[in-house]
């Protein structure tokens, strides 16, 4: 019997461009402290992440320049789009995110916002070192090549039948 998806676990925003300008070490999912009008504008849709970045400052991991559009229903207490927003990870993983970004020069990069099985909205991460145009151009060489060559492969398949 196939597993059903549970409702709860959506997609809410993804940022696809990072895969294509930044080379990926690692990843780890964080949580996000959201008023309650973010939330339901989440739920609606209409969030971006694709210009955002996290960084550590005070101890704090802090997710910058993310928009959630604003609430319409929320106009006695509405939530600015693109404020500051304080993400939650272990200590343990702060001190790893700090050195990386303080030594290693990497940059911490929102991958995707989605809400996990509990309905929770969380943040997967991904810490990553920036591509010059030579990679990039050598990751759409790679890229094209891997297609051309699915191809070439079923036709041949094809052929054969």
């Amino acid at each position: 019997m196939a597993e059903r998806s549970d409702p709860n676990s959506k997609l809410i925003a993804e940022n696809r461009r990072a895969r294509f300008d930044f080379a990926i070490e690692y990843d780890l999912e964080a949580g996000i402290m959201l008023h309650g009008s973010e939330v339901k504008s989440l739920r609606k849709g209409g969030s971006n992440i694709a210009e955002s970045y996290a960084s550590v400052e005070g101890g704090e991991l802090w997710l910058i320049n993310g928009y959630i559009a604003p609430y319409l229903q929320a106009n006695l207490f509405p939530h600015e789009e693109r404020r500051r927003r304080k993400l939650l990870v272990s200590k343990k993983e702060l001190s790893r995110l700090h050195s990386a970004v303080g030594r290693e020069g990497m940059t911490i990069v929102p991958m995707k916002w989605y809400f996990n099985d509990k309905g929770i909205v969380k943040v997967k991460l991904a810490v990553a070192k920036g591509k010059k145009a030579a990679d990039k151009r050598e990751t759409s060489a790679k890229r094209d090549w891997d297609r051309q060559k699915s191809r070439i492969m079923k036709q041949g398949v094809k052929g054969m039948l």
